[in-house]
């Protein structure tokens, strides 16, 4: 019903960065690893009015996609 984790979107353009440094001539073991740095809160609200459970506006506003 809930999920929170990272962008995908974000993910694939810092790894375009990664390989254009990597054409560029620098070393893999020589770049940093990266932690993700933008999330997404996701609300599947047909799930949970299929299991009966009524999400709170608060939560809804602050999702980042609600699924109807």
């Amino acid at each position: 019903m809930i999920a929170y984790g990272p962008d995908g979107n974000d993910q694939f353009w810092r790894a375009a960065a990664y390989v254009d440094r990597i054409f560029k001539g620098a070393k893999p073991a020589d770049l940093p690893v990266q932690e993700p740095a933008k999330f997404g809160f996701v609300v599947n609200q047909k799930t949970a009015r299929a299991q009966g459970i009524v999400m709170p506006s608060s939560i809804l506003a602050s999702a980042d996609e609600v699924i109807e």
